[in-house]
């Protein structure tokens, strides 16, 4: 069972399942986009409607399932009724719950490297992650760094195709980007990996750049400078103090982990998870290939 199948790591790891050949069924809500839906069925996944958010629309899509991986958030994609505290936090728990409830023996969580700030989205992944460990259930806890399709896209200012991008803080602290499709990876590795038992296993990317590198690599590519602009680190922690709503107050937590910088030491989990994890030259050279006529 995947739950958040719609949404972009959601649907990477579907994919990866149906190509492991693994019976795959997505929980999905009635308010889930179509063509999203569709292209799951295509693959040949099993669909189930359902919304975490309620507790008893969700119990008969569990039945007969031997593992959750459970991505789904509010940050990304909201509907009406959607937060922090209603998806990524009771929503999740409801997922726990349901799971365990229905003997589910194995549930893989993504949660998000620990970051030094305190902000709502946080307290609610750690809240979920106390619930699962207390289970039943053997369990998994991915902790990925920053996703690179979201970090470096356009929707965060970092727009390739313009020569332009937004950095955060000072942009010389490294971080461990890291590819969707890798994560999809780990989670879908971790359904028969012995070292997944049981464990919360911190995830990056084979390198850690800076902000200012990456733009260089960028730079180097299209053989033109980039326009830059800094946000300080005084006006995200001003945004962040400032902040009434939840989400914007984690916004703006997650632009200041972003300029502290956050490296992930693969060496050990690569031993047991033996993945070729893309890098950010990869994942350049990728957009440079799906952007030319």
């Amino acid at each position: 069972m995947v739950i958040g199948a719609t949404g972009f790591l959601g649907t990477e790891v579907c994919r990866q399942l149906i190509e492991a050949n693994k019976k795959v069924r997505a929980l999905v809500r009635t308010t889930s986009d179509p063509a999203r839906v569709k292209a799951l069925e295509d693959m040949g996944v099993e669909i189930s409607t359902g919304d975490i958010k309620d507790l008893t629309s969700i119990d008969k899509a569990f039945a007969g399932v031997g593992a959750v991986i459970s991505t789904a958030s509010s940050t990304r994609s909201r509907n009406e009724g959607d937060s922090i505290e209603t998806v990524d936090k009771l929503g999740q728990l409801n997922v726990v719950e349901t799971a365990e409830a229905n003997g589910v023996e194995h549930i893989i969580y993504i949660s998000f490297l620990k970051s030094p700030e305190t902000f709502p989205l946080q307290d609610a992944k750690q809240e979920v992650e106390k619930r699962i460990q207390k289970s039943k259930m053997m369990y998994t806890i991915l902790r990925p760094t920053v996703f690179m399709e979201v970090w470096l896209g356009p929707h965060l200012g970092f727009d390739a195709v313009n020569s332009t991008a937004t950095i955060y803080g000072p942009g010389t602290n490294k971080l461990s980007w890291i590819a969707t499709k890798d994560v999809a990876a780990f989670a879908v590795a971790s359904l028969e990996n012995d070292s997944a038992r049981n464990s919360i296993i911190d995830l990056g990317g084979p390198e850690a750049l800076s902000p200012l590198e990456v733009v260089k690599l960028f730079e180097e590519q299209k053989g033109k400078k980039f326009q830059l602009q800094f946000v300080p680190e005084e006006a995200l922690r001003a945004q962040k103090d400032s902040a009434d709503d939840s989400l914007q107050k984690s916004f703006a937590a997650l632009m200041l982990t972003y300029a502290g910088g956050a490296i992930v030491p693969m060496e050990e989990t690569l031993k047991n998870f033996p993945l070729k994890l893309m890098s950010v030259k990869d994942y350049r050279n990728m957009l440079s290939v799906t952007k030319t006529p």
